[in-house]
């Protein structure tokens, strides 16, 4: 008979999700180039389009929590 005290799983751990990453670095590039950190004449589009993207982007829901360490301890205690 096999005896494991405690047994436990550590989820993966996932990259997370850059929503408008893009437009974000679209308007800083624009800032660093131009220095108009105002956004009144050459990076309005960019800001804009990151703004836009901003107010319509939903927001993702939090990941529901596995439960394999749970039942690994279910079964654990039937085990022993």
């Amino acid at each position: 008979m096999i005896f494991i005290k405690k047994v436990r799983v550590r989820p993966k751990k996932s990259q997370p999700y850059n929503m408008c990453g893009a437009q974000l670095t679209a308007m800083l590039s624009c800032w660093a180039a131009t220095s108009d950190f105002q956004g009144q004449s050459a990076c309005k589009e960019a800001a804009e389009t990151l703004f836009h993207c901003m107010r319509t982007t939903p927001i993702p829901k939090k990941a529901p929590k596995p439960t394999i360490n749970y039942h690994l301890a279910r079964l654990g205690k039937k085990i022993q």
